[in-house]
């Protein structure tokens, strides 16, 4: 059985997270396109930067709008299923930490991007400098809509444990909170299916916790009129997951 540790998403669970936990995603894309749209007058067509881009399902939305898109992840996997379902924008492999991102009208990072350890210069002092970044690159009026775990993602004091299915594949997780470190690790082992057998992967993610409060003052700090948000369109976070939507003033 493969084994890897802190993989970032490896060609079998990239295509899982595709098939079955693409609605968050998609979901962002709606609320993001809402508010291009309120500002189009204002704001006319432009870049849009999809950090953490996954498999490309707001990428495609957001390009088949009209808009230029510049996407970025850490998986070759994710990366891949990207490039497949939207040809008109251009994908790069890099983490955020060390991503170049040019001038644009928005900026996304959807689901806990931030958090993610896999590139291990994501230290917690990162986080201020990458808002800071991104406050620069974006225009006048430009939006930056992402979300993070904070502390209790893991509810309680035990291990979480689920499994999700679909058809021909399915995954077994183990999330477990670290509130002295501030950290949260999945263990996630899959089962995609080969011909008329399964093939079983098993992969580690471990991700930061950010506090709610520190996230907000960060953003304030850079720059940013904020609002915190309860989900996207209609996905609701769960406990410990709280979304953003933070706005370069107009000056």
């Amino acid at each position: 059985m493969p084994r890897t540790a802190a993989t970032a998403y490896s060609a079998d669970l990239a295509s899982i997270h595709d098939a079955g936990f693409g609605h968050v995603a998609a979901n962002a894309a709606v609320e993001l396109l809402k508010h291009l749209r309120k500002v189009r007058k204002r704001q006319p067509l432009g870049l849009v930067v999809d950090l953490g881009c996954g498999s490309g399902i707001l990428s495609q939305a957001v390009s088949a709008a009209g808009y230029d898109v510049l996407g970025f992840d850490y998986s070759e996997s994710m990366l891949a299923l990207a490039r497949k379902r939207a040809p008109r924008a251009e994908f790069r492999r890099e983490s955020f930490i060390t991503a170049k991102i040019p001038s644009c009208i928005a900026i996304a990072a959807v689901g806990e991007v931030f958090n993610y350890l896999f590139d291990r210069r994501n230290r917690a002092s990162r986080l201020p400098q990458v808002l800071r970044m991104m406050y620069q690159a974006l225009a006048p009026g430009g939006l930056l809509l992402f979300d993070v775990a904070t502390p209790g993602r893991v509810p309680g004091s035990v291990p979480l444990r689920g499994f999700s299915e679909g058809p021909g594949w399915s995954c077994l997780y183990t999330a477990e909170e670290d509130r002295r470190r501030m950290t949260l690790t999945r263990t996630i082992t899959s089962f995609w299916k080969v011909g008329d057998l399964y093939r079983r992967s098993r992969e580690i993610h471990r991700l930061r916790l950010y506090p709610r409060n520190t996230v907000q003052t960060e953003l304030r700090n850079a720059g940013f009129q904020v609002r915190p948000r309860s989900g996207y369109g209609r996905f609701r976070f769960p406990p410990g997951w709280i979304g953003f939507a933070a706005t370069k003033p107009r000056r």
